[in-house]
């Protein structure tokens, strides 16, 4: 728990969270770095090498004329863990940033998936009125199955798909998550 004095606010340019835990966090960092050759290696590196696991990896170049990638990843451990994570990520060459989107405040996180349903009867009429309800797309009809596109927060892409499952999901593509944070200020 956080003791925070009277007085003080919450809203603070320094890190006030206790790092010494023993409770698994899921965070979504965003980490600016030179688009050239080997980088994402030596970021999944450092995962793979340290045992840390990446849920969700997304990787886009966001400045083509300064060559400049994001790679916004989604990683969980103990608060020790994810700052160990973050100061080695920031230990890297080609990083120029490393963001915790989980704790600099309000984030809008979305991830896009594709599911391909097979159904007959009940099942196919089913499946539509389901996707209807999650404003998925039909992307792809044949007389056997539909594929579905979705866009949302990995929780709804989770419950999405654990409903299309009895109807026959067949197939199930996910882009993994991206990231901003809320509000007019850039902060990356």
């Amino acid at each position: 728990m956080l003791n925070i004095k009277e007085g003080s606010t919450s809203h603070s340019a320094y890190n006030l969270r206790s790092t010494f835990s023993d409770v698994e966090e899921r965070h979504t960092l965003a980490v600016i770095v030179e688009n050239e050759p080997g980088v994402l290696a030596r970021v999944i590196g450092l995962f793979s090498g340290r045992g840390y696991n990446i849920e969700s990896l997304t990787v886009a170049e966001i400045d083509h004329t300064g060559h400049m990638s994001r790679i916004t990843l989604v990683t969980s451990g103990t608060p020790q863990v994810i700052e160990q994570i973050k100061a080695q990520l920031g230990r890297i060459i080609p990083v120029h940033e490393v963001h915790d989107l989980t704790v600099e405040g309000p984030t809008v996180e979305r991830e896009l998936a594709l599911f391909k349903v097979r159904g007959e009867g009940d099942a196919r009429v089913e499946a539509l009125r389901l996707a209807d309800i999650f404003r998925a797309n039909v992307v792809d009809s044949t007389l056997e199955s539909f594929v579905f596109e979705i866009t949302g927060t990995p929780d709804k892409i989770d419950a999405f798909a654990e409903l299309m499952r009895p109807l026959g999901l067949t197939e199930l593509a996910r882009t993994g998550v991206a990231a901003l944070s809320r509000g007019p200020e850039a902060r990356i």
